[in-house]
């Protein structure tokens, strides 16, 4: 193995043992560093194109100061299972992964018609209402709805630029290249998955399933965590442990993620409570709702799901549905089942004990949350 000291440029951070969870607030502002570098580069570029699109970035920082960072944290961890030295490059490589969070926010908040992420304006309202207040001619939420679609593109291209720039040796990130092409073909899958779930008007566990392991759950914890792998050269053994973990975990991920939809405080969340109800999400909760309800129960949850003029009477009532057939406690059984799993996963793969604390500590932070 090389070490980090033996490249010239490259800044060491030596972490080992229970350390190496109490920096994870390090490892959130490398990252930070390391896009708002790039940012600052696309900023010129971009500049180059006409001032006025400077907009764009400045739409990207908004979005990229919020977030967990837990896909950029999966990467690294995985990098450091294999044994491997902290790297510079690749923090910015698995940086490129909120890029790639961005892209997917964007389209789904203009999939979905959402008004807020992260407590902002989601970004075709923000573009939406920069139309209205300059006074330009047109519809503005049609010129707000071209601008996002713009903006997650280019957020999807940077993601390639980002991670492939990152500096590392080409060897490492050819052996990443088919698992990122991989990441992104399931997302797009996952999201059309989605959005025909919507049209069919769901009420099928299996399928609700299938659509949070493509749309969301895969590239949250998995194929992260695989990337890392893949630029270390993990074997197999340790890519096995990984491929355990991952989608046990990305699937609870996925199942919080669908209760603060609709129960989250929105102070916490970013979103406005009850919003997944509002637009008709057919999630694994909905669904086994459906599966469990009276014809009255029935009645009720066909009436209001995707209202988007739902109140909060009419979030009450769909709530209390979730709650009285069960649902609720079933997810929650369902989470604590996918966590056990993946730390159990942890446990018996041949990851480096440093890495594994991290690791263990990050299925908890992905799954007892509150935003």
């Amino acid at each position: 193995m090389t070490s980090t000291q033996d490249r010239p440029g490259l800044a060491l951070h030596p972490v080992s043992g229970p350390a190496a969870v109490a920096d994870r607030a390090d490892l959130r502002r490398r990252v930070a560093d390391a896009l708002a570098a790039f940012l600052d580069r696309q900023d010129a570029r971009l500049g180059a194109v006409g001032t006025e699109a400077a907009e764009l970035v400045r739409a990207v920082r908004e979005l990229l100061g919020g977030g967990k960072r837990l896909r950029p944290a999966f990467g690294y961890w995985g990098w450091r299972g294999a044994g491997m030295p902290d790297d510079e490059r690749v923090v910015t490589a698995v940086a490129a992964l909120e890029l790639f969070q961005a892209c997917a926010l964007i389209h789904d908040d203009v999939m979905d018609r959402s008004e807020t992420r992260r407590g902002r304006p989601a970004a075709h309202r923000r573009f939406g209402r920069l139309h209205g207040s300059a006074g330009w001619r047109g519809d503005g939420d049609s010129f707000g709805t071209g601008a996002a679609i713009l903006l997650g593109d280019l957020c999807l291209a940077w993601t390639d630029e980002m991670f492939f720039g990152s500096g590392l040796e080409p060897a490492r990130l050819d052996r990443a290249r088919p698992l990122f092409d991989e990441m992104r073909t399931e997302l797009m899958g996952g999201q059309y998955l989605d959005l025909l779930e919507q049209a069919r008007g769901g009420g099928s566990v299996v399928r609700a399933r299938r659509v949070i392991q493509f749309k969301s759950a895969r590239y949250s914890v998995l194929r992260p965590l695989q990337l890392g792998a893949a630029l270390a050269g993990a074997e197999r053994p340790l890519l096995a442990g990984y491929e355990a973990y991952g989608l046990a975990l990305g699937e609870a991920f996925q199942l919080r993620d669908d209760v603060l939809g609709v129960f989250g405080d929105p102070a916490q969340t970013g979103k406005p409570a009850g919003d997944d109800l509002r637009e008709g999400k057919r999630t694994v909760l909905v669904a086994l709702a459906s599966r469990s309800s009276s014809a009255t129960q029935a009645r009720l949850l066909d009436l209001h799901l995707g209202d988007p003029g739902l109140d909060e009477a009419g979030l009450a009532v769909l709530r209390e549905i979730i709650v009285a057939t069960g649902a609720l406690a079933e997810v929650e059984r369902m989470i604590r089942s996918c966590t056990e799993q993946a730390v159990a996963a942890l446990a018996a793969s041949p990851v480096d004990s440093c890495a594994e604390v991290a690791l263990h500590e990050l299925a908890t932070a992905a799954t007892v949350r509150t935003l």
